[in-house]
């Protein structure tokens, strides 16, 4: 028995082997009630639209979804107020979910082909020898929905006290393209409507800092048919952000001790067949044909070239350890239904970096690859979360030399007193790794940097160096990025600032707002010793009210809004609007131009100490 300790009333008894007792905000807590919610939402669209075929409707973070088949109609998010009212009957009516053992396969799978139910049937036919259960829900002993599940749920639909329908979509039954595209619908389901709205309220400001939305704002990117989707097109204003972001990165990599460097777009497949990734990658890479034979690929990843790069001379244990890191841009065979924005894509510039170190040596190496991305983060004002990822089912290599790997990531984490969640069986094909979640400004996490121990790549590319003794050993070698990718990381610091750019990142710093067209001369006159000063400037002396170009410059968030009078010029000043603050008063030229020079130093000299 599960109990539920909701807000109010008493515990929720919930029928399972299991004996314990949740907090209504525990995560498993939440996903009983959304499960048990997401059929009550699958009963009510086969009651509004009685052809409709249901497929699968599991939890997932912050919410669920489910997939129908329906042969007749398109669902849109007007439909989504008439199934939440139609739920609304079904709670009150007070259904009870059944758990019930199915015996019978055959005549269960009879029954689900009657009622046309073909998914539930696939379902049922994969499960078949796992002791599948069917969950009923009936009102006086009346069976009136069904459903093959694992369950558990809650004992009544009288629990459910708070839901939203969200939004639909499209998606192919299982993810496969090759399938039929199905109806999906998200929802959301809480234990009390306090919890509810403060989840909408979050969802507002998300959708509010959505990078998709703020790149037609602010001509950040775009993605074009005639390039191909997931395929991104950089503006100059998130190609400066990105410029910035880089030169960042190649100035502390040099300090920290890297080398950079440069690898092709393609390779031979027989590259990939030695890394492994044409067994275990495949379907994830795009291959070419060069002179009629389909013998080359566009690289899924920078790392076989960095080992052919180590491997083209000889080391000693005392040139260990050696840093490569390379800004490379790689190809992978996303599913179209997966790519978003920036977040996911097909092209993408990873910022990689391999080191090859001696067993002694890799844990110091994880110590210092934890600080650079500790300093890098508090740069961005970024908090971050972190999971050890084991060793997966489909891996490469020797089992111990995954122990060892998987010890050493541990020892560095824990001596750094850095607390982790342990990912079971999620680690790359080649290597166990650490991952960094960023949180940004509203809580949100994102993937990005991560590092990976390797003891099987270097033997795979017969890999030495010279120990000490004399003998050859094969280097450990460590897969690490900071940023993850620059499209998603860039995407997210988006999100993260709202578009609102630090200056450092801002493409343009300030602009100048000449009232009339008498003060364009002076406006002229002040653009000019701002760009000497290295300042990103912009001059508006359009026939426009002043309040009209200010708002302007508030929707495009610059920064600095510099407005120009009769008495500014008299002064030899400018009367200065900062975005987010309002009026700041009147600053002189020399003033302000120190003021900004300083705020806008790159990022690498306003480091702490």
């Amino acid at each position: 028995m599960i109990k539920i300790n909701p807000p109010n009333g008493n515990a929720v008894e919930i029928d399972s082997k299991e004996n314990k007792t949740l907090d209504y905000k525990d995560g498993e807590a939440l996903d009983i009630l959304r499960h048990s919610t997401a059929h009550v939402m699958a009963q009510a669209v086969q009651r509004l639209f009685p052809s409709a075929r249901i497929a699968i409707g599991p939890t997932i973070e912050n919410g669920f979804y489910y997939d129908f088949d329906i042969p007749e109609h398109s669902l849109s998010v007007e439909d989504l107020p008439k199934i939440e009212e139609e739920m609304k009957k079904i709670i009150k009516e007070n259904q009870q979910f059944e758990r019930r053992e199915i015996h019978n396969v055959r005549e269960q799978l009879t029954e689900f082909r009657e009622k046309g139910e073909i998914y539930k049937a696939e379902l049922l036919m994969e499960y078949s020898a796992q002791n599948p259960t069917l969950y009923v829900m009936k009102k006086d002993d009346k069976e009136l929905w069904n459903d093959f599940c694992r369950g558990p749920h809650l004992p009544q639909t009288k629990h459910i006290k708070a839901f939203k329908l969200l939004s639909t979509a499209g998606a192919y039954w299982r993810g496969d393209e090759n399938n039929k595209m199905l109806q999906r619908i998200y929802a959301t389901a809480f234990w009390t409507k306090e919890d509810l709205k403060d989840y909408l309220n979050f969802l507002e400001e998300a959708e509010k800092r959505d990078h998709r939305r703020l790149s037609n704002q602010l001509e950040l990117f775009s993605i074009k048919d005639e390039v191909g989707p997931g395929l991104v097109l950089w503006h100059p204003n998130l190609a400066f952000v990105r410029e910035q972001i880089e030169n960042y990165w190649r100035t502390e990599h040099r300090k920290r001790g890297y080398d950079i460097v440069n690898t092709p777009h393609i390779a031979k497949k027989q590259l990939w067949d030695i890394s492994g990734h044409t067994e275990f990658y495949d379907e994830n890479m795009y291959y070419l044909n060069v002179e009629g034979e389909k013998d080359y690929v566009l690289k899924p990843m920078n790392c076989p070239f960095h080992m052919l790069i180590y491997k083209s001379r000889r080391y000693s244990y005392r040139n260990l350890p050696i840093r490569m890191a390379e800004l490379g841009t790689v190809y992978r065979k996303e599913r179209s239904g997966t790519l978003h924005g920036l977040s996911r894509v097909r092209g993408f510039t990873q910022d990689d970096a391999h080191i090859f170190c001696t067993p002694d040596q890799f844990v110091d190496e994880i110590h210092k690859i934890i600080d650079f991305v500790d300093d890098t983060m508090k740069i961005f004002e970024l908090s971050f979360e972190v999971e050890l990822s084991t060793r997966p089912d489909d891996f490469v290599g020797e089992v111990a030399n995954w122990d060892r790997a998987e010890a050493g990531l541990k020892s560095a984490l824990e001596q750094k007193g850095i607390e982790y969640r342990l990912n079971e069986s999620d680690g790359a094909f080649y290597g166990p790794k650490i991952d960094f979640k960023l949180k940004d400004a509203i809580g949100r996490t994102w993937q990005a940097a991560t590092i990976q121990l390797d003891f099987n790549l270097p033997a795979r590319f017969d890999l030495k160096y010279t120990d000490r003794d004399g003998s050859l050993q094969a280097p450990v070698m460590i897969h690490r990025v900071i940023f993850g990718s620059m499209e998603r990381f860039v995407g997210a610091l988006t999100e993260h600032y709202a578009g609102a750019f630090p200056l450092w990142l801002a493409p343009t710093q300030a602009i100048l707002i000449p009232i009339a067209d008498r003060h364009v001369e002076f406006a002229e006159f002040v653009y000019n010793r701002m760009k000497e000063a290295n300042l990103r400037v912009e001059t508006d002396d359009r026939s426009e009210s002043m309040n009209y170009k200010i708002r302007e410059a508030q929707n495009r968030k610059i920064p600095y809004m510099l407005v120009i009078g009769d008495k500014e010029i008299e002064a030899n000043a400018l009367a200065v609007r900062k975005r987010g603050e309002g009026p700041i008063g009147t600053i002189a030229m020399d003033e302000l131009i120190n003021i900004l020079t300083k705020e806008s130093l790159p990022a690498q000299n306003r480091q702490p100490a």
